[in-house]
């Protein structure tokens, strides 16, 4: 029996995931646990394994594409099996959103029916025409339904379809009431292309911009430099102009011959996944700071003692770090706790996020109970998810469920700055550099090395004195490492 293959779930904030390739071509055959595809989700490259035997009849979906969860992407049956049922409800489902710009150019064209047809694939009913409060339009923006129905359940391609208002402009005739009118195809090539439209002059009904308006103005801001250029060329310099009209990287033109050509980049899952969750944070989440500054020559010389003893397995200061950071939580559960709403959970262990930079964007590998483990254990742990950070390998036990994070930039050179919380986490500690400085040591000026530490903390779980009081703790641990036996 066929048996259709969905986008799965591999994380636990997947919403919706890209096919980075077929491991599978159609007509393979495929055993049960086989991978079939690998999968870019927000946090890591996964594999989408088969859950039935047969062969794989049909892909749906395109290496390079992103569909959301439960979407058919492959269809598994017999090679003699007749799929076409199967085919067609695959299409069916996946139809509305690919034929939704081909019913708003018809909507926009005027032809019976098309509005009604738009009513169907877009949720709330057809919109022929938006506007919204604001800001000129530009690469990036957000819509209003005109029924509270439809906001709620607005997309992100239909954000792209809204227009901006600024006060009427009294001499075109375009615009009534300070609004610019505007179609939804129209509103979202004008944002893929970065167009302003206050600019434009509408030569749809009643003002109303439309496609071929949008159309003109792409074609008038390519055609206007080179315009410009020609203009004010001097004799010795067209042989240059004629050398620079080789292939160049594809960069539009902005509709403002002074603003700077750009390129448009796809969002990658991992970075809408950043944004998405930090939205939810920095604004949220009640953050308050503590900082303080702490003499890491006692740690400088254990580090340099481990690596001497183990040359094979070399330990960062961030290992050492980790662990303090760890010991410290433990004595001091108030910090290692989160807000859930209706209670503060406190956990246990010190399950340890650290903070590393992909190509991508960043994540937060954990290290589960690193007040038990040995400095040793932390780094060549700390190393291995690194390195499957990096190559996208990180399995979701791996990345979530941190009680607290640490992000170091003091490889970079930077002193000190503030991280933002990773909900539903109370704190985060940021470490800048170690670096040599002039201290008073009994009434002596010395030189130490020094490393400022900044604490983001929860308000909702963390008081400043309580804070306070683990910084304490942390600091005199790196201070005097033996105080941790």
């Amino acid at each position: 029996m066929a048996t259709q293959v969905v986008m799965p779930k591999l994380s636990p904030t997947m919403e919706e995931g890209q096919l980075a390739r077929w491991l599978k071509n159609e007509g393979d055959k495929v055993s049960v646990g086989e991978p079939l595809a690998e999968i870019d989700t927000d946090k890591a490259t996964m594999e989408a394994q088969a859950l039935t035997s047969g062969v794989l009849r049909k892909i749906l979906v395109p290496a390079g594409e992103t569909v959301p969860l439960g979407q058919i992407i492959a269809i598994i049956g017999e090679p003699d099996e007749d799929i076409s049922g199967l085919v067609a409800q695959a299409e069916s489902d996946a139809a509305p959103a690919a034929n939704k710009q081909q019913i708003e150019e018809r909507v926009e064209a005027g032809q019976d029916g098309a509005q009604k047809e738009l009513a169907q694939v877009v949720p709330g009913g057809a919109r022929t025409q938006e506007t919204i409060e604001g800001q000129p339009l530009k690469g990036d923006v957000g819509g209003q339904a005109t029924t509270g129905a439809a906001q709620a359940q607005t997309t992100a391609s239909d954000k792209a379809q809204a227009t901006a208002t600024q006060p009427t402009d009294g001499g075109n005739g375009q615009r009534t009431g300070g609004r610019v009118v505007v179609s939804p195809l129209a509103a979202r090539m004008a944002a893929d292309a970065g167009i302003n439209l206050q600019t434009l002059a509408g030569s749809g009904p009643g003002g109303r911009i439309v496609k071929r308006d949008i159309e003109a103005a792409i074609k008038e801001g390519q055609q206007r430099p080179q315009a410009q250029a020609q203009a004010q060329a001097q004799p010795e310099q067209r042989a240059v102009e004629t050398r620079a009209q080789q292939p160049a990287p594809q960069f539009q033109q902005p509709a403002a011959a002074s603003a700077s050509p750009y390129r448009d980049e796809p969002v990658s899952t991992m970075r809408a996944t950043i944004a998405r969750r930090l939205a939810t944070s920095i604004g949220p989440v009640p953050h308050f700071f503590l900082t303080t500054e702490i003499e890491m020559d006692k740690v400088a010389d254990l580090r340099q003692q481990i690596n001497e003893s183990d040359k094979e397995n070399k330990v960062s200061v961030n290992d050492i770090i980790i662990k303090v950071a760890a010991v410290a939580l433990v004595r001091h559960s108030q910090v290692n706790a989160s807000f859930q709403d209706k209670v503060v959970r406190y956990y246990e262990r010190a399950d340890i996020g650290v903070a590393v930079a992909i190509e991508d964007g960043l994540i937060t590998p954990v290290v589960r109970a690193a007040e038990t483990k040995t400095i040793g254990q932390i780094s060549r742990e700390v190393r291995a998810l690194a390195e499957r950070a990096r190559a996208r390998k990180l399995q979701p036990e791996e990345y979530t469920g941190a009680t607290f994070s640490i992000s170091n930039l003091g490889m970079f050179g930077i002193d000190e700055f503030t991280a933002v919380i990773n909900p539903p986490e109370g704190a985060i500690l940021a470490v800048g550099a170690m670096q040599p400085k002039p201290v008073v040591r009994d009434g002596q000026i010395v030189v130490r090395q020094m490393m400022r530490v900044t604490m983001s903390c929860d308000h909702r779980v963390i008081d400043g004195a309580t804070g306070a009081k683990f910084l304490q703790t942390f600091k005199q641990l790196l201070e005097n490492p033996l105080l941790m036996l």
